[in-house]
């Protein structure tokens, strides 16, 4: 009897592990384990399937869409030109109902992920933004834009979808992390995915500085790949 019972939990103990290990290749906890259970599970299941998408051996989520909106202030166009010396992090043309296509891949070496937005112009070549998120850091989440510096990002639920907002900005060099004073940084970065049902989501892009207010404001309407 005793044998019985010590071959079922070791059956049951098995079954448990190949489950788990199902789940692991199959989904990425890493942006569900950034919230509490309660507010993940009031997500659309279609966000909660695309920030648990496991990127393994070369995979590529890819989101095709249409730009609906870009607009800058004259210091934020400004601020935008002046970044293209630094990987370009934000759009530097205001251009409308143009396409647009993220791709999402895993990073093997840093960890995390790179995330390449390309935005097609209607004057020259597209416009290619690549930033690495790790989730790393006080926040748990870190974006990263080239030449050391990147900003750290809080993560909330909104209706339909998630807000990424950012902290603090920094600089590492080398072994050492310079956290950027907020009077020489560009304010505060807010990103929005919001689900819009039938497969597609909007994704929003916003930088407002304290005094300035707003600088620039973007809108893209994407679709599942």
């Amino acid at each position: 009897m005793k044998i019985n019972n010590l071959y079922q939990s070791a059956h049951i103990s098995n079954d448990n592990d190949a489950k788990q290990r199902v789940q692991y290749n199959l989904y990425d906890f890493r942006f569900r384990n950034l919230l509490a259970r309660s507010d993940w599970n009031t997500l659309p299941k279609l966000v909660q399937k695309r920030f648990s998408k496991r990127l393994s051996n070369g995979q590529v989520a890819l989101y095709r869409g249409i730009i609906s909106e870009t607009r800058f202030s004259k210091v934020g166009w400004c601020l935008a030109q002046i970044l293209r010396f630094i990987a370009a992090p934000l759009p530097v043309k205001n251009d409308m109902n143009t396409p647009a296509v993220v791709a999402v891949a895993e990073d093997p070496i840093a960890g995390g992920q790179i995330w390449t937005r390309t935005y097609h112009n209607r004057d020259g070549f597209p416009q290619t933004i690549n930033s690495a998120k790790r989730f790393t850091g006080k926040t748990g989440l870190e974006e990263h834009i080239g030449l050391g510096i990147g900003m750290a990002l809080k993560v909330d639920v909104i209706d339909n979808g998630l807000r990424f907002t950012s902290d603090h900005y920094f600089w590492d060099l080398g072994k050492y992390r310079i956290m950027l004073p907020h009077w020489i940084c560009p304010g505060k970065t807010k990103v929005c995915h919001i689900d819009k049902g039938g497969g597609a989501f909007d994704f929003t892009l916003s930088l407002n500085h304290p005094l300035l207010g707003e600088l620039l404001y973007q809108k893209v309407r994407f679709h599942d790949g």
